[in-house]
């Protein structure tokens, strides 16, 4: 029987384009290692539509 993993699929939202108010959202799709990183993630990631570099955290 096959182990099930530690890696979890997540999304990440855009902080500053919620707080903006403009329209759209900004999302990525991840994984991470549940075990490792218990709490929520940050990453910096582009926002293609504030066309810059922007923090998106973990939802849900």
């Amino acid at each position: 029987m096959a182990k099930k993993g530690n890696r979890i699929q997540v999304i990440l939202e855009c902080t500053e384009h919620k707080a903006s108010g403009l329209p759209g959202t900004s999302r990525y799709i991840t994984t991470k290692n549940k075990k490792n990183t218990p709490d929520r993630i940050e990453l910096k990631k582009f926002n293609a539509i504030m066309k810059k570099m922007t923090v998106h955290k973990q939802i849900k």
